[in-house]
């Protein structure tokens, strides 16, 4: 723990040596700030964004960055006495050099500790057990600080920032702006970084709230001899002054050469050396087991068990006494009551380095041995084994791989790392080094490195392994294929791996099922789906749980691509039984049916369990179903913030498809320039997932808004390439788009395009008979393609079963329009009108302005009132939903709290939030709090 620095005025030489190694004078029970000689304009600059924080009510970040020594960890320490000051509560927290790869390690560093810990130990713990996601995790982590936010400003500290763990990393880029409207404070203090891992931290943060960035450079000569003359209690003299200037600004290797660290010669003067050197002379005069003790502490890290520093050094702790005792007279160590501490890691390094390099790599082995003796996890001795495996070392092997296993949920890239690692020691073409070596693809895959996967099987597969071994990387190379889109690759390497016998049963069901999965992606959708049957069959033969998830799947996507919407649900209600995890394709799928019921009970299902579900997919999940019931603005929220949750862990999934619908609702509403920006946007992500479906939705894109554009003879063309695309992708028009597809062929005169596409509109019908959705469509694309009324008055009455509003409204404006032309004029007015309301309810805007065209040209009266945009700022710039959601952070809800009484997920409470911030130009829940307050009699929050 770190001990902050309180102002005040030194008038005795007696102190003691405070953070960053700054002898700290005392007087009348004060401690000096003496420390922070030359930082004062930094400490006016920190003090402001405390005000600044507290002041507001909104988030904040501070970055101090310097090289070692510069006075950081004492900076950071006055914040800290200064947020506590002005009512902060307070959570400090250090990385350490060993535990940088340990998951989340340095975060819990900081909520664990402090004088009010933002999670207790025991709800870290259950915290750290039960996830299974960094998104999940961090919300978590994010609702716990912002429940201690509601009642006093927080400050979050942490010291040697270069050296947090991955996860950690992780959650403080998101963490700072998912907060931004809480008064938190990020202090974050590093070394500077050459990966800019901390500036990327800063990057994310500095888009959403204000942040500092506070370089430390050298002291200046007269800070460095006030700080002396702080040290010694007097004036120092010329030959002092000149040792100053040995230290090169730098504060504590000042106060090392103050303090005697450096050691004297035979005169007695004080030796300007570098500080290896001076620690080098003053082990000298130590006792030969406590130079030993110290230097097996060295090796387990800056901070470091007595128990275990003794185990290394083979004595028991008793016998070590009296190296403690020495240790800590000569001020190279701190007992800060749980372990023991070096009181710079400076000195830690020059004790490390002086330590022959085989004999750490020796050291580092025992110690990892003696951490797994002594019941800690794997992830834990992993950094000692990083240090201290040689090639061929099986022991260390078994400890990375299980240490990969255990860290994949949260840190699949640490996991790959780890399990590469692995495959780099074990001996060659040998069993354990295949067995490594599948456990690498599988781990690669999952950190999305597919190519570097792909590459280390094929690798693998070229030493000719046995016959099972094959066919079990085969397999395992079929989930990288997948992942990158490559069908066809995948459907050869299964079809080669079958032929070879040998395969045991569950390594050949799992080739089977990926088989299938192959072929659905295919035209012969007959042969797809007896392959999925077949695999079906294998798989439950084999009794193994992958295979049978992966056969289910390929028969999911098969049913799916082939328009068959109820075998499609069937297949995937029996997956995300077997797997939770599939439970957003249930949902899609219960929406091609037109069951919205069974979706929204779905829904609230995984809003209770979100933790064992794949976030950025449930709220893909969320967004179709708003968008079926023509809630255009949630839906909205949804698709944003799935694409931000999908960015965050770098997994683009449905990116393409999310931009392509955000266009459409964009065009609905009337604006254009955002509907363009989303389009750019799909073309861009096309080229990073240019499969089949993704090619055919953004080319359908182009269709619609070359149309809105005015070039119908392009509009068209890009339809036909759509149709190109093969019988695969046609059930993407067919569940809603199809009738804008035929009015476009129709206005380009390609009638057989019309045609067609009504004979798949009609196939798709008969293939779901029980869907409104699909039989009323059905009828309305032969009723535009004959240019019939009655049949487009059979299509609005079909549809009336529908739970699309949208679809409802587009078939009453094509009967509408259809009956005007044909001069019956009262019920044209009926189905217009109707349409219109529609479309405005849904926030439909230009629709309905289009409508409300016709009917002026109809002679009816104007509608226009209910269709009014919304203004760009201000509390009328709000969406409903965005209005239920300031209003119940302005009675003191969290993000969570809020979400339970809406019904939907806390990433889409903070996205509502995020606009609403931004069209009320306020910062901070008390800002509005204060503005909601101002507000007429309140509307309802709850749908």
């Amino acid at each position: 723990m770190l001990s902050p620095v309180s102002a005040g005025v030194s008038t005795a030489p007696t102190g003691e040596y405070g953070p960053e190694g700054v002898y700290v004078m005392r007087s009348g029970g004060l401690l000096t700030c003496s420390g922070l000689r030359g930082r004062e304009a930094e400490r006016e600059e920190l003090q402001a964004l405390i005000a600044s924080v507290a002041r507001t009510g909104c988030g904040g970040l501070a970055l101090l960055q310097g090289e070692p020594g510069i006075g950081k960890t004492t900076l950071l320490a006055e914040v800290v006495t200064m947020a506590r000051a002005a009512g902060f509560s307070v959570g400090l927290g250090k990385a350490e050099e060993l535990h940088r790869i340990v998951p989340l390690s340095s975060l819990a560093a900081c909520v664990l500790h402090g004088d009010q810990p933002l999670l207790s130990g025991d709800a870290f713990a259950d915290l750290a057990r039960n996830q299974d996601q960094r998104i999940w995790l961090v919300e978590r982590l994010a609702e716990a600080i912002e429940a201690r936010a509601g009642s006093k400003p927080v400050l979050i500290a942490l010291d040697d920032l270069q050296w947090a763990d991955p996860l950690s990393r992780f959650a403080l880029k998101q963490l700072p702006a998912r907060l931004r409207t809480s008064p938190v404070l990020w202090t974050l203090a590093g070394r500077p970084d050459p990966a800019g891992q901390a500036e990327e931290i800063v990057a994310s943060a500095a888009r959403e709230l204000p942040t500092v960035a506070v370089p430390l450079g050298p002291l200046s000569r007269v800070a460095i001899r006030q700080l002396a003359e702080d040290t010694l209690g007097a004036a120092v003299d010329e030959r002092v002054r000149d040792l100053l200037d040995g230290a090169g600004g730098n504060p504590f290797l000042a106060v090392e050469m103050l303090a005697g660290l450096g050691g004297t010669d035979s005169s007695g003067d004080l030796v300007p050396s570098t500080l290896v050197v001076g620690v080098r002379g003053r082990l000298r005069s130590l006792q030969a087991g406590t130079l030993r003790f110290l230097q097996m502490g060295a090796v387990l890290g800056r901070g470091f068990g007595f128990h275990a520093a003794a185990a290394l050094c083979g004595q028991s702790p008793a016998t070590l006494i009296p190296a403690l005792e020495e240790a800590l007279h000569t001020g190279l160590l701190d007992d800060d009551g749980d372990q023991l501490v070096f009181r710079h890691d400076l000195l830690r390094q020059a004790v490390y380095v002086d330590i022959p390099p085989s004999a750490r790599k020796a050291l580092h082995r025992e110690a990892a041995r003696h951490l797994v003796a002594a019941g800690h996890r794997p992830i834990d001795a992993v950094p000692h084994v990083l240090r201290g495996a040689l090639p061929g070392d099986e022991e260390a092997v078994a400890l990375l791989r299980r240490a990969a296993e255990d860290v994949l949920p949260v840190t699949p890239d640490l996991a790959a790392d780890l399990v590469t690692r692995a495959l780099e020691l074990a001996p060659p073409a040998r069993p354990l080094w295949f067995d490594v070596g599948e456990q690498a693809i599988v781990c690669l895959t999952r950190a999305g490195r597919s190519r570097e996967a792909l590459s280390t099987g094929d690798r693998l597969l070229a030493c000719r392994p046995p016959l099972d071994v094959f066919s079990r990387l085969q397999a395992a190379l079929g989930g990288t294929l997948w992942s990158m889109d490559l069908a066809e690759e995948l459907r050869r390497r299964a079809e080669s791996a079958l032929a070879v016998t040998g395969a045991a049963p569950q390594a050949e069901a799992k080739l089977t099922a990926l088989r299938a999965l192959a072929l659905s992606r295919g035209d012969d959708l007959v042969a797809a789906r007896k392959a999925g049957e077949a695999a079906l069959r294998a798989a439950t033969a084999a009794g193994d749980r992958e295979a049978h998830v992966l056969a289910l799947c390929g028969l999911g996507e098969v049913a799916q691509n082939a328009g068959e919407s109820a075998v499609a649900l069937e297949r995937f209600a029996a997956l995300s039984t077997i797997d939770p995890a599939f439970l957003p394709e249930e949902i899609v799928a219960h929406l091609h049916m037109d069951d919205f019921a069974s979706s929204g009970r779905l829904l609230l299902q995984a809003a209770d369990d979100a933790g064992s579900m794949r976030q950025a997919m449930m709220l893909w999940a969320q967004g179709q179903h708003d968008l079926g019931l023509g809630r255009l603005d949630d839906a909205d929220a949804g698709f944003a913030t799935m694409e931000r949750l999908e960015d965050d862990v770098q997994v683009p999934v449905q990116q393409v498809n999310a931009r392509v619908i955000r266009s459409r609702i964009a065009l609905l509403r009337g604006d254009r320039e955002t509907a363009r920006k989303h389009l750019t946007a799909a073309q861009e992500r096309l080229t990073v997932k240019p499969n089949p479906g993704n090619t055919a939705a953004v080319r359908f894109l182009e269709a619609v808004h070359a149309e809105t554009d005015g070039d119908i003879e392009l509009a068209v063309d890009k339809i036909r390439q759509v149709q190109q695309e093969g019988f695969f992708m046609r059930w993407r028009l067919l569940r809603g788009w199809v009738d804008s597809a035929i009015r476009t062929a129709l206005c380009g005169a390609d009638h057989a395009l019309a045609e067609d596409l009504a004979a798949q509109a009609r196939a798709h019908a008969e293939s779901n008979p029980g869907v409104p959705t699909a039989t009323g469509i059905a009828a309305q694309a032969l009723g535009l393609v004959k240019n019939d009324p009655s049949l487009l008055e059979d299509s609005v009455a079909l549809l009336k079963a529908s739970p699309r509003p949208l679809a409802r409204a587009a078939a009453s404006a094509d009967l509408g329009r259809a009956l005007l032309a044909a001069g019956r004029r009262p019920q044209a007015v009926a189905a217009l009108t109707q349409a219109h309301d529609l479309f405005a309810e849904s926030g439909a805007h230009a629709a309905a302005a289009r409508l409300q065209h016709d009917l002026d040209g109809a002679g009816a009266g104007s509608r226009r009132a209910a269709c009014i945009q919304r203004p760009v700022q201000g509390w009328g710039a709000l969406t409903a939903s965005e209005k239920k959601v300031a209003r119940l952070i302005a009675e003191g809800h969290t993000n969570r709290s809020a979400a339970d009484l809406l019904v939907v997920s806390p990433h889409t409470v903070n996205t509502h939030l995020t606009s609403a911030f931004r069209k009320l130009t306020v910062n901070s829940r008390v800002q509005l709090a204060n503005l909601v307050r101002a507000l007429p009699d309140a509307e309802p929050t709850r749908r």
